[in-house]
């Protein structure tokens, strides 16, 4: 298992605290001081589309609008805190976000649980 995130945000936090807590053990990706390889980026970008750019960040608002208007992977790769995270990823399977629906896929519990 795969854990696209950045150790400074709350969420990814949550995250990996629950998945640790379940007895999951995964490699940890830090996308500001590992980077994240060109190729996780247009695998993120294909199944999640827009969604993988978080747009209420402030890295997002201080962006000019010639930027916001370049190619997703191409932003991520040039601004990796931009991408909603975490990402996680295992056998093919891969979630964005820290929402129940991600939880019920990692955790095993029911959509809309704690």
């Amino acid at each position: 298992m795969r854990f696209i995130g950045l150790k400074t945000c709350d969420t990814c936090r949550k995250a990996l605290s629950a998945l640790r807590a379940a007895g999951l053990d995964p490699t940890v990706v830090d996308v500001r001081a590992d980077g994240v390889a060109r190729a996780d980026l247009e695998a993120i970008v294909a199944a999640f589309g827009d969604k993988a750019v978080n747009r209420s960040s402030t890295t997002w608002r201080a962006l000019s609008e010639a930027d916001r208007a370049t190619d997703p992977v191409d932003l991520l790769a040039a601004h990796p805190t931009l991408m909603k995270r975490p990402v996680i990823e295992e056998g093919g399977q891969m979630t964005l976000g820290w929402a129940a629906d991600a939880q019920a896929t990692w955790l095993g519990k029911p959509a809309g649980g704690d």
